[in-house]
Order: C-alpha cells, then structure tokens, then sequence
C-alpha cells in the first residue's frame, strides 16, 4: 500500500553501519521481504506481482529490518483484517457490526 515502507540497518565493517529504505511510491504498490539463500531481498513490487525496485543484502550484515505500515486517519494499519475493509466503523451495510 502506498506510504508502507522498510528501514535496512546493515553492517559494513568496523563500527560503521547504514540503513537504506524501500518505500511503496504509487498507489496499489507494496513492500514485499523475502530470505532466500543467505539473502534478504526487499523489494516494491506492482498489483501484478511485478517488481519495480529491489534492494538485495548478505542476511549475516542485516542487523535490523523494520516494517513501517502507512496508518489511516484512525491511527490503525488499513487492510489488518478486521472490520469491513473501509476503516469507518459502519459495519458492513447489511445492518450488521463487521465483517
């Protein structure tokens, strides 16, 4: 989803370290993280599954990954399950509470 976005810690000899970032730009894009053979891969990928940018790090320089999901004007995560989807509370137009 649009604004969600991951924060890359890695290790890069010494004392040093750097973080990068991976962010959904447009709409309909979301942050997708996998780890695969000793590499962790962030990548924003398309509603398609195509994927647009992709960072690739060694998984034993990452020393932190963070997941930054965008919030609704509510201050919850949209799309977390729960409620109807539309995030406004009036259940689910059937007359009934959610879902």
């Amino acid at each position: 989803m649009k604004g969600d976005w991951v924060e890359i810690v890695v290790d890069v000899g010494g004392s040093a370290t750097r973080t990068y970032e991976v962010a959904a730009t447009r709409a309909g894009r979301r942050v997708e993280i996998g780890n695969r053979r000793g590499v962790v891969e962030v990548s924003e990928v398309t509603r398609t599954g195509t994927a647009i940018r992709t960072a690739r790090f060694m998984s034993n320089r990452v020393l932190a990954l963070v997941e930054h999901p965008v919030a609704d004007e509510k201050g919850e995560r949209s799309g977390d399950g729960r409620g109807n989807g539309r995030g406004d509370g009036r259940g689910n137009g059937r007359g009934e509470a959610g879902g």
